[in-house]
């Protein structure tokens, strides 16, 4: 038995940091939308317990991929004697502060959760996300939701129809290095959910990529001439949101040829966000 699933990415249409724990993790307030811009992965049922990856991903070895870690957690978990051999096509940028890492990670729980027909609930499935990083649980939620945690804490956020364009600046931002540095504000004023929409939003980790990365700092200025433009999660790619296809198309022809990037429609849930039961 064969599955192949989306595991598509985020933008974090803001990003505020409202303080630091005594942990030394960070309460955020963020509102995250899924994109149509998605890894392609394939499941195939193996009956011996091992879970593989059966293609290579430059820098990312096997032992350390959060698919194959998803995937061994969740047998530990549930004490399941199955496997999978598992194939991860990437189209989604690494340390891009997409989240590809943990989509993926979260298609892997949804995926193996109906291939071993474990039937476990969404907050179940959630729960075991958390353990492989923050973003996770978001991807498993199912839909565009304001967080607040360190990312955990979810509710569902209805979004309008939209299209975004997306860069990719050529550089690798290292999520530990932005939060740990001196010069990032973590005392940004708490806002509540329902006042989102008369709110300025920014992202509170940009100003630090910003310095650190003249690259990123010269794509969030260049999109900036045609729209709003903001870098998401802890960088390095750069988003503005348009109304049309042919807008956010347009805008993308218009850029330097030396900008890679993609036009993208906003979703309104995860595509898989059916196949888990609540």
């Amino acid at each position: 038995m064969k599955l192949t699933c989306p595991a598509p990415a985020k933008l974090n249409l803001f990003l505020h940091v409202i303080g630091r724990r005594s942990d030394g993790y960070h309460e955020l307030q963020t509102l995250f939308r899924f994109i149509d811009l998605c890894d392609t992965l394939h499941f195939t049922l193996r009956d011996d317990g091992m879970v593989h990856r059966v293609n290579d991903i430059e820098g990312v070895p096997e032992d350390q991929d959060l698919c194959v870690r998803a995937a061994m957690l969740l047998q530990a978990e549930t004490g399941c004697r199955l496997g999978a051999d598992i194939e991860v096509e990437k189209r989604i940028p690494m340390g891009g502060g997409l989240g590809g890492g943990s989509s993926d990670a979260a298609t892997t729980l949804i995926a193996l959760n109906r291939l071993w027909s474990l039937g476990l609930t969404r907050s179940r499935l959630m729960q075991i996300g958390l353990r492989l990083g923050a973003d996770v649980p978001v991807f498993v939620f199912g839909e565009n939701a304001f967080a607040e945690g360190v990312g955990e804490k979810l509710q569902a956020y209805g979004l309008p129809f939209a299209w975004y364009v997306v860069l990719f600046p050529p550089v690798h931002v290292p999520t530990a290095q932005i939060f740990s540095h001196p010069e990032l504000t973590r005392d940004s004023d708490s806002i509540i959910m329902r006042a989102l929409s008369t709110q300025p939003l920014r992202n509170d980790l940009q100003a630090v990529v910003c310095s650190l990365y003249p690259e990123v700092a010269d794509h969030v200025a260049e999109l900036g001439r045609h729209g709003r433009a903001m870098m998401t999660g802890s960088g390095a790619c750069v988003f503005a949101e348009f109304e049309s296809e042919e807008k956010a198309h347009a805008v993308l022809q218009q850029l330097p040829q030396s900008m890679k990037g993609v036009a993208v429609q906003g979703l309104s849930k995860h595509p898989l966000h059916d196949w888990v039961p609540d």
